[in-house]
């Protein structure tokens, strides 16, 4: 009779104890799941922006045609500012700027995260489809990164990768591979994107350019700028500086998106 009594317990063990939420179980991993996100996409944006908050200001200034830098090239502008206001000159209005970027950001970010999660498990769609449906929705340059990173930690797990801090059985990439991914990504989505960008930017000029009346519709808009100014002086004009510009900002972003996923205990 004990035998069996014996046996009966060893094939039906007491239920566990659940875990309290700051024990780092799944209900912990649950709890402010939204607002844990939201606060990694915020900071990332933050940083993001203000990595290249130097390279704004100056084409804030040389828009404007201030009086101080108007006869000045953007490195040379770069080297004058600081001379005459000081390094924070470079960040002037960026906490302003910070105020419209978190949101955006965490919304942004969070936005891709939840798409993923909607097309897998309402239509079914996994791998790079996936992936390319959540990133037309919520920016061209998440495909590109999310496609680098798998592709990446599928064929080179022990090179590119690493155990995720927050949760081992995740592997994410290491922090420098991270910033060429995300570096890659943007450059990528920008070279993608310019010509509607340009595009976009003539029609906003409306009836400030002699031509507007040829210029009524996106598909007219970019036909004239191609027949008259080409391909590299017309429909790509400017993007090396966007490069500048974009290539870091989309490196920090995506970096510190993974570091906060971490942090926040997403993974």
């Amino acid at each position: 009779m004990a035998a069996a009594a014996a046996a009966l317990a060893a094939a039906d063990p007491p239920p566990a104890m659940p875990q309290a939420a700051g024990a780092g179980g799944p209900t912990a991993r649950r709890d402010f799941y939204w607002l844990r996100s939201f606060l990694a996409g915020g900071i990332a944006g933050c940083c993001a922006k203000t990595t290249v908050a130097p390279l704004d200001r100056v084409k804030v200034l040389l828009q404007a045609h201030n009086h101080h830098y108007k006869h000045l090239g953007v490195f040379s502008a770069l080297r004058a500012v600081p001379q005459k206001e000081g390094y924070l000159g470079l960040y002037k209005g960026n906490g302003a700027m910070m105020i419209r970027i978190f949101p955006y950001g965490a919304i942004q970010f969070m936005a891709f995260e939840h798409y993923k999660t909607l097309i897998t498990t309402k239509l079914g769609v996994s791998g790079h489809v996936h992936r390319l449906m959540a990133g037309s929705m919520a920016g061209v340059s998440f495909f590109t990164f999310g496609t680098l990173k798998s592709v990446g930690l599928s064929h080179a797990p022990t090179l590119l990768g690493r155990p995720s801090s927050d949760n081992p059985n995740v592997l994410v990439l290491k922090t420098h591979i991270n910033l060429l991914c995300g570096g890659v990504a943007g450059a990528i989505a920008q070279t993608i994107s310019y010509p509607f960008d340009v595009t976009r930017r003539r029609m906003q000029l409306g009836t400030v350019l002699p031509e507007f009346e040829k210029c009524l519709t996106m598909w007219e808009t970019m036909k004239y700028v191609y027949g008259h100014h080409g391909i590299r002086r017309g429909l790509y004009r400017g993007l090396s500086l966007n490069y500048i510009r974009c290539v870091p900002s989309q490196a920090v972003a995506f970096t510190t998106y993974e570091l906060m996923k971490q942090f926040f205990h997403l993974n």
